[in-house]
Parts: structure tokens; C-alpha cells; sequence
């Protein structure tokens, strides 16, 4: 079994605990992006679900580099030395997905201050790559916030994603000390950008754990409905090295259940709500179960 958080001692409860892959889907899928060297999130973040997800013959690729301009305090991806953009990357990840035989990809950024356009016209690129060397593929894009402008948003957008996801990450009194560079507003209006500007299914993602009350994630909930959103995840947050938030509180199975119930009854069309869930788990299936309306 392996934890994926244990930096500080403290015993985990059980439910954060998950067998390490061994599947032969998993092993082959494992073996294939070594070979074409595709930057996973799947692994830069020590997720808990890749064995499932890659049985299942689903991923998360990151473009634009491995640096990123921000320093969001429950991430693991490093700040600084960032690199311009290669002009090929997007061909390139189309070409070694066209190899990969998948039936949906979710592909993700760093955030890229640095560049005019936040990295938009990259990803618009990128995605229009993927669409035309990979026809039969779902394509899921987890873009960053660029600063709420709505420019730059509905580049991506205009590119035809079958999926545009933008996590929240946390309710809104936490926003300034879990990720200070960014803006709970900026969030909310790039969700409201691809729902209701360009009609795309509009997904997003809270941790939890990181001292949020019941009634914040209500709230935050509301906020989500309210500019569109169609899909949410909510899982667990477990920090990644010591010089990351403490967790505060590890919710227990039974209130993510009742976190579902609540996200439904409010208007959210479909709520994945687990210890382990991530924002790409089960997306395959959640895309799957929404009509594009």
C-alpha cells in the first residue's frame, strides 16, 4: 500500500491508502509514454488513481514546460526557470497520443504569466493538433485561470474541447493563502466563459481539508452552479512535501457522500466526491454522461 502523502509521520487513515499498479494495461501504457516521453501530471503528482486510469486507458499530459510562474502552497510542481514555448510541442503530443490508442486524454498546463497571452494560443494549437491526428478521442482541456481574460479564454475555447475544466481548488476564504496568485473571481469567470459563451461542459475541482467549513463548500457549490458548471470533483488534498500546507482535517467517506448528495441538489449535473478522487478521475465517464447542451 502507499500513502502518496506521508512527509510527516502522522499515521493516515485507511481510506487515503491505495495499492500500487500492476496491471498489464497499466505496465503497457507506462511503457508507451517513456517511450514517446509525455509529461504526465499523473506522475509529477504522485497520483493515487494511476493505475486505475491507466487501465482504463485514460491520462493527464502537461504542455507549456514543467515550471510554473505561480507558487500555489498545495502544489508540487517547481517555480521558476521557465523556458519559451516550443512551437512543435503541440504537434508532437499529438503525435505520440495518436500512438497511444486512448479514448480520452485530459491535457493541463502550468500557468505561464510570462507570456503575453497566458499560453492560450499554444493550447488553442495544441488542441486543434490532437483533434485532427486523433479523431476518435475525447479531449478534455484543464486550463489555467489567464487572469480572467476573456480573450485569452476563449482562445482555448474557440480550439472545440469536448470538456473545458478550471478547478477552483478551494472555497473562497482560503483562497489567499492556498494559492495567493490567484483569484477565486478569475475561477469562476473563466468557468462562465466556456459555459456560457461557447456552450462547452464546464467542470471543476475543490480539495478538501485545508480547514474549509461545510458551509463555505455549500457556498462555493452555489457559486459553481450559478456561472454554469456542470461537473465537480472533490477529494481529499494531501500535501506533497513538508514545505506544503498541513492538512487540517481528513474527511471522512461518509461526508464526501453527503457533499455529492448536496452538489446534486443544488443544480451540479454529475459531483465525483472521494478521498482519492482527483480532477481527472473518472473523467472519461463523466464527459460520457452529459449530453453537450
Amino acid at each position: 500500500m502507499n500513502s502518496f502523502s506521508n512527509v510527516t509521520g502522522r499515521r493516515l487513515p485507511d481510506w487515503v491508502k491505495v495499492s500500487l499498479p500492476k496491471t498489464e494495461n497499466y505496465l503497457r501504457l507506462k511503457s508507451l509514454v517513456r517511450q514517446y516521453a509525455l509529461n504526465t501530471v499523473c506522475e509529477s503528482a504522485s497520483c493515487p488513481n494511476i493505475g486505475e486510469c491507466w487501465d482504463a486507458g485514460t491520462l493527464t499530459i502537461m504542455i507549456l514546460g514543467g515550471t510554473c510562474t505561480r507558487a500555489c502552497r498545495f502544489c508540487d510542481v517547481p517555480t521558476g526557470n521557465l523556458q519559451p514555448p516550443r512551437a512543435e510541442e503541440s504537434e508532437e503530443v499529438a503525435v505520440m497520443l495518436s500512438h497511444l490508442n486512448l479514448r480520452y486524454t485530459v491535457i493541463t498546463s502550468v500557468d505561464r504569466d510570462d507570456l503575453e497571452d497566458g499560453g492560450s494560443r499554444h493550447w488553442a494549437e495544441t488542441i486543434r493538433q490532437v483533434r485532427a491526428k486523433c479523431p476518435g478521442m475525447k479531449v478534455e482541456a484543464l486550463i489555467p485561470d489567464f487572469r480572467g481574460d476573456p480573450r485569452w479564454i476563449g482562445e482555448v475555447c474557440e480550439a472545440g474541447p469536448d470538456v473545458l475544466s478550471h478547478n477552483l481548488e478551494t472555497v473562497r476564504s482560503l483562497q489567499a493563502s492556498v494559492r495567493p496568485q490567484c483569484r477565486y473571481q478569475w475561477s469562476l469567470d473563466t468557468l462562465s466563459i466556456a459555459r456560457n459563451k461557447f456552450g462547452l461542459i464546464s467542470k471543476s475541482s475543490l480539495m478538501l481539508g485545508l480547514g474549509e467549513t461545510k458551509a463555505e463548500v455549500i457556498q462555493a457549490m452555489r457559486d459553481l452552479v450559478d456561472v454554469g458548471c456542470r461537473i465537480l470533483s472533490l477529494g481529499q488534498y494531501l500535501r506533497p512535501s513538508r514545505q506544503h500546507l498541513e492538512v487540517v482535517e481528513y474527511i471522512r467517506p461518509e461526508m464526501f457522500a453527503e457533499y455529492k448528495e448536496i452538489g446534486e441538489s443544488l443544480g451540479l449535473e454529475h459531483v465525483e466526491a472521494g478521498p482519492l478522487v482527483r480532477s481527472s478521475y473518472h473523467a472519461d465517464r463523466q464527459a460520457a454522461a452529459l449530453k453537450r447542451s
